[in-house]
């Protein structure tokens, strides 16, 4: 309940910036001008009066004075307790400040009234509570601060506007805040807001005294790690003195390698927690060598490190073109990919969606074609680095991704190896003999490829034995292999396929002359003035001593001879220098193994007789001329039927059994004695019987054969054929068809016959064997026939072969 008493004239007492409020005591310097002269006016006026002097104490914030005052009295004068003279004045309550007035002295004079607020008694439930909950919160504050004397007295009050005005001694508030409880008259809700700051207070104190601790604990903590590791050094050093080790022979300080390393983030801190591991491991512990072992293992891989691409296209592909004859597939693929790496890199397209412009690329082909060599010449023209990895009879997928580090012996993978090798992260990577590879119970190493060889995740291959990710968009990968259909399907989804069919023997020539000759005769100690080969002596080894596809017995020959002539010459039998025709090959080396079948006698020739037909078929080393022979039984002794030998697969036993179901349906058309295929049995043969053989496309041949057997006339020397028939004598499409032509060219044939569907695959093979060989394109086994049948002589028919 609030009361107004009698106005009072008061002398003001300004406080800049501070503020008292009632029941405070405060020390105020008489050596400010306006204190001395409201204490001085106060005092002049208490003379008169009875009681202490009294003056009026006012906020005074930035020049402006508060509406409402404190009265106080001063209760002495005297020293401060630095020796300044001083007055000791208490705030004894509220005056609302009025009108100036005049008064003894040099200080201002006001009107003002008291302002007083009682609380009823005893107090409400909701006062009481307020007043419990600001005495705990201000005990609480006191304790922190050590103020136990003052908690005493805190809870001693009971008044409640006593106990509000008493958080004027609160430092952390502020003189707006002081100045709003000052100009609140009722004491409850002046207590509510001193409550209120109270606890704000504290909320801020805890979350200070968190941070606070955070950051002690946190120095604290570097502060003991930095303390155990000097002692841990301490005591290894200790222990390096006891085994009479030298300084340094323990292990290098990881830490220090790791952090100086530059490491992909991830990898970084994947390598200090290994480092973390190792010191707290001990010596004899077996941990701490592999995890040693893994860490110089990820410090040593160059996992920023990359060669620049050398982007002068001309000058990579006449690098291509001096190291490699031929393979104009595989050098315009590399030409193309350089190519689109510039305008990638000149337009900002280096790295798209995380991944960078790699190759995945196999070449299939067979032996001795250069596969192997040309992924050197390939990095040579890219100004990468190269490295082979030789894939023939692995059969542990560990070996492509790695052991478990919990492994005995365990090593990252062949892959990864290979990128440390080359010390670069782009470097072209030959996978040699991918289709030699072998599965057992250990994996499928040919699955394991299948994301080392994916554009679209080897960014993030991860080994079993690093554990975190390696970057392969980067590099070139060659595979090689002999047999196409020895590669996984999904496997070669992921390649692109450049075939290499085989060299022609101009070719040959070339590569003999330029690049085997050369390195046989450094071999052989000879200089190339020493010892020539003529043009015409590399032509009969191309053609007469040697029939592959490659060129490595070429090579062997080469090098045959001239060990044969260096042999010679020390034995005192030759002078050099000698330059050896085609006529010498034979007193040197032996008579030719591979005589075409037109230059042999034609009695000798295996289509001498009727029955006996050439054909082309694929094998693992290229296209090769391939023979098959018809022969009827005799009526009496021989049993009906058809005889397949020549181990020969499932397709090529239904092929002849297509022919000679044609035959015998078509036989009256095509002038056929197609009775002696009822009662008398046919047999079918295909010479060198150890070879394993399969496929369609002797279908033609084995019709042209049973045809030359049962009319008598003879098949053309010349005459090499290759296509699928059907029972209806159509000639369907077949596979290898350059291959097939390169055989035929090796062997000597001039004219071949292919169908027709295949007549777009010539534009593959080169044009001078084209030029060479008289390709006819047919629809129809009786067009076969028709060119491949030597007309009978004199109107009477052969002999046919019989078997026994």
């Amino acid at each position: 309940m609030a009361s107004t008493s009698a106005p009072l004239t008061l002398p003001v007492l300004p406080l800049d910036d501070e503020v008292v409020l009632p029941g405070m005591v405060v020390p105020l310097d008489l050596n400010d001008t306006d204190v001395r002269a409201a204490v001085e006016a106060a005092q002049a006026a208490a003379r008169s009066t009875p009681g202490k002097p009294q003056v009026l104490l006012v906020p005074r914030i930035d020049g402006t004075y508060a509406s409402t005052g404190v009265l106080g009295t001063v209760e002495q004068v005297g020293r401060l307790a630095d020796g300044d003279p001083g007055a000791l004045i208490r705030g004894r309550g509220r005056v609302r400040i009025g009108a100036g007035t005049t008064g003894p002295g040099a200080a201002l004079w006001v009107e003002g009234t008291t302002v007083d607020q009682a609380v009823p008694e005893p107090l409400p439930g909701h006062v009481a509570e307020l007043v419990k909950e600001y005495k705990a919160l201000a005990t609480a504050w006191l304790r922190k601060r050590g103020a136990w004397q003052v908690v005493d007295r805190v809870q001693a009050i009971d008044d409640v506007s006593a106990l509000a005005d008493n958080s004027g001694y609160s430092p952390f508030l502020t003189t707006e805040q002081k100045v709003e409880l000052l100009e609140t008259a009722d004491p409850v809700v002046r207590l509510k807001r001193a409550t209120q700051q109270l606890r704000d207070h504290l909320a801020e104190q805890d979350v200070a005294e968190t941070i606070a601790k955070d950051v002690q604990e946190g120095v604290d903590k570097q502060q003991r790690e930095f303390l155990l590791r000097r002692q841990l050094e301490a005591v290894r050093k200790e222990l390096r003195e006891l085994n009479g080790e030298q300084e340094g022979e323990e292990s290098d300080d990881y830490r220090a390698r790791v952090e100086a390393a530059d490491l992909p983030e991830k990898v970084r801190e994947a390598a200090l927690k290994e480092v973390d591991k190792l010191e707290r491991s001990s010596d004899q512990s077996p941990e701490g060598s592999w995890i040693r072992t893994w860490l110089d293992t990820v410090l040593e891989l160059p996992w920023n490190e990359r060669t620049e691409d050398r982007y002068d296209i001309q000058g990579a592909r006449a690098v291509l073109d001096a190291e490699h004859a031929g393979l104009d597939d595989v050098k315009e693929r590399i030409t193309e990919y350089l190519a689109v790496r510039k305008r990638r890199g000149e337009r900002g397209l280096g790295v798209v969606g995380g991944r960078r412009g790699g190759a995945v690329l196999a070449l299939v082909g067979p032996p001795g074609v250069g596969k192997t060599s040309l992924g050197e010449s390939v990095a040579h023209a890219m100004g990468r680095k190269f490295v082979r990895v030789a894939l023939g009879g692995v059969r542990d997928e560990a070996e492509i991704r790695g052991h478990r580090r919990t492994y005995v012996g365990a090593l990252p993978g062949r892959i990864v190896r290979a990128i440390k090798e080359a010390g670069s992260l782009n470097p072209v990577v030959l996978l040699d003999e991918i289709d030699k590879v072998g599965s057992d119970f250990r994996g499928d190493p040919a699955a394991a490829l299948l994301e080392v060889l994916d554009p679209a995740q080897n960014h993030t291959f991860r080994d079993h034995y690093l554990e975190v990710e390696l970057d392969l968009s980067d590099v070139v990968f060659l595979a090689t292999a002999n047999v196409l259909e020895a590669i996984p399907e999904a496997l070669l989804d992921r390649m692109e396929l450049v075939r290499l069919d085989g060299y022609t023997e101009d070719e040959k020539v070339v590569i003999a002359r330029d690049h085997l000759l050369p390195r046989q005769l450094e071999r052989a100690g000879l200089d190339k003035d020493e010892v020539t080969l003529d043009e015409s002596a590399l032509r009969k080894l191309a053609g007469e001593y040697t029939r592959e596809a490659g060129v490595r017995t070429l090579e062997r020959s080469i090098a045959r001879l001239l060990r044969k002539v260096t042999a010679e010459h020390e034995l005192g039998e030759r002078k050099l220098p000698f330059t050896i025709r085609d006529e010498d090959l034979r007193a040197l080396i032996g008579r030719p193994h591979h005589v075409p079948e037109s230059a042999q006698d034609p009695a000798e020739r295996r289509t001498a007789v009727p029955g006996v037909a050439t054909g082309l078929a694929v094998t693992g080393a290229g296209g090769d001329v391939l023979f098959v022979e018809a022969s009827l039984a005799d009526p009496e002794t021989g049993a009906a039927g058809l005889t397949l030998t020549g181990q020969l697969g499932d397709v090529m036993k239904e092929s002849a059994q297509i022919a000679l179901s044609f035959l015998r349906s078509h036989g009256a058309e095509l002038e056929l004695p197609v009775g002696d295929l009822k009662d008398r049995g046919v047999h079918i043969h295909f010479p060198a019987g150890a070879v394993p053989k399969d496929g369609p496309s002797a279908g033609v041949t084995m019709t042209t054969a049973l045809a030359s057997l049962l009319s008598g006339r003879l098949v053309r020397t010349d005459v090499a054929m290759t296509g699928e028939v059907s029972l209806t004598g159509r000639v369907l499409p077949i596979g290898g068809v350059k291959q097939k032509l390169l055989a035929a060219h090796r062997a000597g044939v001039t004219t071949v016959v292919i169908p027709k569907r295949n007549e777009p695959d010539l534009d593959d093979v080169p044009a001078e064997v084209l030029d060479k060989l008289d390709v006819h394109a047919v629809t129809d086994v009786r067009q076969v026939l028709e060119l491949a049948l030597a007309p009978a002589t004199n109107g009477a028919t052969p002999e046919v072969p019989v078997a026994a």
